[in-house]
């Protein structure tokens, strides 16, 4: 077994700390579920700031906040403004690489999610764990026009920027809900 990386919130802001409550990082739960992080689940945190690297665990505060409050001991680590990098993680074989597609979020101003990014392994020509990132493309819900949709060639699209049948299938099955 090898421990991996399963979610990852990258630059986040610190928006406050709270040294006198009993401990953990209160964050956005919209963010959280975005990320697939889960309440009391413990976290890597590394302060870009300072290089404190520590762990705690996760609660949830306001949806829709863009909070990242450090609480208790954790609080001795960060300053409001700092960016933080908060990994959650997973013990896997190493074969199950193949199939995780870990999603890292990356932050803007007032901690809004500027990037989702999936984090791939896959069986290269040079080595047996070959890595990639792909990023996802941000369309404002707004903005969205569809009209004729030819599956076929958004597929071969796919397929010519370097995406397995996997990430075709995962992308397909993420967006024509949307689409329909």
């Amino acid at each position: 077994m090898i421990q991996v990386v399963r979610a990852k919130l990258h630059g986040i802001r610190v928006t406050g700390a709270d040294l006198d409550y009993h401990g953990s990082i209160t964050l956005d739960p919209e963010q959280c579920t975005q990320a697939g992080i889960r309440p009391l689940e413990y976290v890597d945190i590394f302060n870009k700031a300072n290089g404190a690297r520590f762990y705690t665990y996760v609660i949830f505060g306001e949806p829709g906040k863009g909070e990242c409050v450090l609480n208790g001991a954790a609080a001795r680590n960060c300053q409001r403004g700092d960016q933080l990098i908060i990994c959650a993680s997973a013990f896997v074989q190493e074969t199950e690489l193949y199939s995780m597609r870990p999603k890292v979020l990356t932050y803007g101003a007032g901690n809004k999610v500027e990037d989702i990014i999936h984090y791939e392994v896959f069986e290269g020509p040079e080595r047996p764990f070959d890595f990639r990132m792909v990023t996802e493309p941000q369309i404002d819900p707004a903005e969205r026009r569809v009209g004729e949709f030819n599956v076929s060639a958004f597929t071969e699209d796919l397929r010519a920027r370097g995406l397995d049948d996997h990430a075709i299938a995962d992308v397909l099955s993420r967006h024509l809900k949307s689409v329909a």
